[in-house]
């Protein structure tokens, strides 16, 4: 069984939490509760490599993600 190492970006908005790995496209999920959401987007990047394997294509892994959040001021 191989590991594999994700960013996962989750977002807090009116109506719950977004969540979405940039690494692999088109992997997001939703939730009502942040712990909601991120065990919503383990699943979905679960079957995702899954499918990947499946049909060899190849797993991208981020080396290295720096996240920041700025203030502006307009």
């Amino acid at each position: 069984m191989n590991s594999y190492k994700f960013s996962v970006i989750v977002e807090k908005g009116k109506d719950g939490y977004f969540a979405f790995c940039p690494e692999l496209q088109g992997c997001y999920t939703q939730g009502d509760t942040y712990e909601d959401v991120l065990e919503n987007i383990r699943d979905v990047i679960h079957l995702h490599i899954e499918d990947r394997i499946e049909s060899g294509e190849e797993i991208p892994q981020a080396d290295s993600v720096s996240l920041t959040l700025m203030e502006i001021a307009v």
